[in-house]
């Protein structure tokens, strides 16, 4: 509370504006000079420097050329730089290439070169950081008509967030070895774990090794008819990765080597106590409907209680805020990644979602906008992103019921972001629909062939799923089959003689 009679006093734009941006070009030219005289410096670096790390636009070019000779397996020296800034003019003013020798004349850098490193980064992110602000300010001194606070704090978010990651200040390209080496490493992981998971585990082998796993920056569209049980199989995907991380921690493996990952649940639909009892009733065995109730033994109470108590430790954070915006979501994703480090994100579902408000006239350039946000999420934090998504009724009016790709509910964009997009289809669901007439004793014949009939046809597709990898840019398409167990909404994968026959 300020004081009667006094000033408190702010600090102007001007006064910011005038103040020099951090910087230590002396450290720069150390660190420079260490590289010089002993190359090996670059591969004992606590952070990975890139040439707009640099304040000294000199120094940069110098460092880029370092980087490409490096690559080459070159021998790096003041001599081997020489024909390549004989006729820079930013070298010249500093007395031309005799400056390169300079650089390694005390070798001052030697004694502490990580250090050097550790300061040229951080000083390159405050002055992103002052970048971030400034924006910030002009953008919030904008008061035009078409001004959009809550957008303008989505953007200040998002480029915090880049800041944060070290991602704002140059990474945007990257060489072909770089990304190479990222490669490699999915496919060591992809090895180690079997040959089937290069991404976050779905915990059912059958998914696994049709897709591989949930893979870092996809969008995966999950769809199907309200009753296919979307949100039960995103539900206990969530829950088998989360519980996988969990126990690779418990068992000492790094967090960054478990195919399994801590999980951002947004439920738009059902409550975060709804989304708990379906969790709690697969893993207790206990019906999820005899569990709202209260149906339960003394027995069935125990077992409840042991699950209760093994699940504390689950890392899956749910939010159940009804009607968020595509860029609240995200903003909220994005405090969770820095928060929790999450690896995954489901969203149930995506039609539940509002976008910015621009398009709120025309709901397939809606849906678009936040199918091409969730995307933008998946990529921005390096995660999967798991959308459930409706599906429009075209389905009930064929004969056949398997979804297509048409069948995507305001699609607009939703399959052309999408990396996969997945079915659930259940077969029993609209077979039972079809139930004739029950039979009793002074029923003709053809009354009770016709239920015997329909309760054969019940008795083969009951407990079956289809899950329908319809789109996929990393592999094949096709169908995989599971088990539906609907009492306690779980799937899980077939015994290898249940199948009925193999998919491609």
């Amino acid at each position: 509370m300020a004081t009667s009679g006094m000033t408190l006093l702010r600090p102007s734009q001007g006064d910011i504006e005038s103040r020099a941006l951090p910087s230590n070009v002396e450290a720069e030219a150390a660190f420079l000079g260490a590289i010089l005289i002993d190359n090996s410096v670059m591969e004992e670096l606590p952070k990975q420097l890139i040439p707009e790390h640099f304040f000294e636009p000199l120094h940069a070019r110098i460092y880029e050329r370092i980087l490409h000779l490096a690559d080459r397996k070159a021998v790096v020296t003041p001599v081997t730089l020489k024909p390549y800034f004989e006729a820079d003019e930013g070298l010249k003013a500093l007395g031309g290439v005799n400056y390169l020798a300079q650089l390694t004349a005390d070798g001052q850098g030697l004694i502490a070169p990580r250090v050097l490193a550790e300061q040229i980064y951080e000083l390159a992110l405050l002055r992103e950081l002052v970048a971030v602000g400034r924006q910030l300010v002009t953008d919030a001194l904008d008061t035009s008509e078409d001004v959009n606070p809550m957008g303008q704090i989505e953007r200040a978010e998002s480029a915090l967030y880049r800041v944060a990651e070290g991602a704002a200040t140059g990474t945007e390209t990257q060489t072909f070895a770089a990304v190479s080496r990222m490669s490699i490493k999915l496919i060591e992981q992809a090895f180690n774990s079997g040959g089937h998971v290069s991404g976050v585990t779905t915990g059912l082998t059958s998914i696994n090794e049709k897709i591989g796993g949930l893979k870092n920056s996809d969008l995966l569209i999950l769809a199907g008819r309200p009753g296919m049980g979307k949100t039960a199989l995103a539900t206990n995907i969530a829950f088998n990765a989360a519980n996988r991380f969990r126990r690779d921690v418990a068992d000492g493996i790094d967090g960054s080597e478990s195919v399994g990952a801590a999980v951002a649940f947004f439920s738009l639909e059902m409550s975060a106590d709804q989304l708990a009892t379906r969790i709690l009733a697969e893993q207790s065995g206990i019906s999820s409907e005899n569990l709202r109730m209260g149906k339960i033994s003394r027995d069935d109470f125990g077992a409840l209680s042991r699950a209760s108590q093994e699940l504390v430790a689950l890392p899956l954070y749910i939010d159940d805020t009804p009607a968020l915006t595509i860029a609240a979501l995200r903003a909220r994703a994005r405090r969770l990644k820095r928060r929790h480090d999450i690896g995954l994100i489901v969203v149930d579902y995506l039609q539940l979602l509002q976008g910015s408000g621009r398009a709120n006239d025309n709901r397939v350039n809606e849906i678009s906008e936040i199918s091409r946000g969730l995307k933008t999420l998946a990529k921005e934090l390096d995660v999967p992103v798991l959308a459930l998504s409706q599906l429009s009724r075209a389905v009930e009016q064929r004969e056949d019921k398997k979804p297509m790709l048409s069948d995507l509910r305001e699609s607009g964009s939703i399959e052309q972001d999408a990396d996969i997009v997945l079915f659930v289809f259940r077969e029993d669901y609209y077979v039972a629909a079809k139930e004739p007439k029950r039979p009793v004793e002074s029923d003709d014949v053809k009354t009770h062939e016709a239920h015997a009939s329909w309760a054969a046809e019940m008795e083969r597709v009951y407990g079956l799923a289809e899950l329908i990898v319809a789109k996929q840019r990393h592999g094949s398409t096709g169908k995989v089959r599971m088990r539906f167990e609907p009492r306690i909404t779980r799937f899980s994968d077939l015994a290898p003689d249940s199948y009925a026959h193999s998919y491609d």
